[in-house]
């Protein structure tokens, strides 16, 4: 049952953001700066994705040619992480004017956000901005939310925050079910035929900061205080979930997507005495470079263990915004999703390296008709014209 205070509450943000869209039309853009949705390139894509069926936790979705027969095209997925959307008009706009120019350059199927997305004062109507800024795109769209977005697990500012959003026809995310851990944990399953899977996309809340009753119920101790790791509850989740779809199509090979990596990314890429990243000859690293150190958890709950029994095939993160490296590890891929925004901290903070050498920019991952599939960059530095 809907929440009438929330409905009341997006209701009036939307209100608030049509008279700001008209004033910023009126003056030219001089007035209502923040209007971001209206500073970017104007894009409209023609989607071949369906949705086939969705309830609270999954959503089905297959790519269509236009007699309705299954299409034999890659599917394409475009991901990205980490906008930290805060409020400098100039940033945001340049933020997102390259995430539209890459929409429309890879002309994507789908795309994923991993986390830190909108920081800024009026949260939850920048939430609906963008929200409304995919729907005059036409791209199906799926997020998770980061360690910044939200102080607590669950709660009213959160909840909101995410109905502001997963209220919009494109936006794929779904609630999931109450018994985990905070917002939107769910599956996305894309077909490539008749009870035919192609491949099972996972998006799971990976929380903030480690809670001491949490740590409790985990036999971890109490007073742990460093970032949040997947719960036991979440992994036991995937393994039905995964086991429900291994029942019903033959098979499931699965991608994670989630905010804070996993302690396996450590594995790559070590902090030694200095504090300073190095690689750790574990994996064979397939492109990139770490910049500073793995944000993961200090406490490992086993969800790379679990993905290696039930299929999975990547773990896409965010959160450590300068490491854009992919590498394999034990037959998974661990992606650092490339992060989006101009209002982190940057390579420059890191390197001094002028911003025509920063890795923002996405993620690119096609997968094959025949389920294999490969991850690449793209990079904000494209497009020159765009940089200061």
């Amino acid at each position: 049952m809907r929440n009438l205070r929330e409905d009341f509450r997006i209701g009036l943000d939307k209100a608030l953001l049509h008279d700001r869209a008209k004033l910023y039309r009126l003056s030219g853009g001089r007035l209502a700066r923040s209007m971001f949705r209206l500073a970017v390139p104007q894009v409209r894509l023609k989607s071949k994705v369906v949705i086939l069926d969705e309830n609270e936790e999954s959503v089905t979705i297959a790519k269509k040619e236009p007699d309705g027969s299954f299409s034999n095209e890659p599917f394409r997925i475009l991901s990205t992480t980490d906008f930290h959307l805060g409020d400098d008009p100039k940033k945001r706009n340049k933020t997102f004017t390259l995430f539209v120019k890459h929409i429309k350059a890879t002309r994507p199927d789908l795309v994923i956000l991993t986390g830190d997305l909108i920081l800024s004062k009026f949260q939850h109507i920048d939430a609906i901005q963008f929200a409304q800024m995919m729907e005059d795109i036409g791209v199906y769209w799926a997020f998770v939310f980061g360690n910044h977005e939200a102080r607590e697990p669950r709660g009213p500012f959160k909840h909101l925050l995410m109905e502001c959003k997963i209220r919009f026809p494109h936006c794929l995310s779904r609630k999931g079910p109450d018994s985990l851990h905070g917002y939107v944990n769910f599956h996305i399953d894309i077909l490539r035929g008749e009870n035919d899977l192609l491949k099972s996309l996972f998006l799971l809340d990976s929380g903030r900061d480690a809670l001491p009753d949490d740590n409790r119920r985990h036999g971890f101790p109490a007073e742990y205080d460093g970032y949040d790791y997947l719960k036991k509850e979440q992994i036991a989740w995937y393994l039905d979930m995964t086991a429900e779809l291994k029942e019903k199509y033959g098979q499931c090979a699965s991608f994670l997507y989630i905010h804070i990596p996993l302690c396996e990314y450590e594995r790559i890429t070590g902090t030694d005495a200095d504090g300073r990243p190095f690689r750790t000859g574990e994996g064979e690293l397939l492109y990139g470079d770490a910049f500073e150190t793995v944000g993961s958890s200090g406490y490992n709950t086993g969800m790379f263990d679990a993905m290696k029994r039930a299929g999975g095939q990547a773990v896409f993160a965010g959160h450590d915004h300068v490491n854009d490296w992919c590498a394999e590890l034990d037959g998974i891929r661990l992606v650092y999703n490339q992060f989006g925004g101009y209002e982190t901290y940057t390579l420059g903070d890191k390197t001094g390296a002028p911003e025509t050498q920063w890795p923002n920019g996405v993620t690119i991952t096609d997968i094959a008709p025949d389920g294999t599939f490969d991850v690449s960059r793209r990079l904000h530095s494209l497009y020159p014209e765009d940089l200061g």
